[in-house]
């Protein structure tokens, strides 16, 4: 199984402790391994993008007339 968050020890959730561990990890790294993780961190960027994006989507369809200003009868 592809871990997608491994730095997140709560499944989907980063906590302070998660970011610690990766910008410890991230100082000590040598210039590969440092390219290798802010790779990791704008991937993930994108990935949360992407989710928020299709969230957004799946949200409107559901319930299509939330935001929109009712029309006068």
């Amino acid at each position: 199984m592809i871990m997608l968050f491994p730095y997140c020890s709560q499944g989907f959730h980063v906590n302070e402790k998660d970011k610690k561990t990766f910008l410890d990890d991230f100082k000590k790294a040598d210039m590969n391994k440092k390219l290798d993780l802010w790779y990791y961190a704008v991937d993930q960027e994108a990935l949360w993008e992407e989710i928020l994006a299709e969230m957004s989507i799946i949200a409107q369809v559901t319930n299509p007339q939330k935001g929109k200003i009712a029309e006068e009868e």
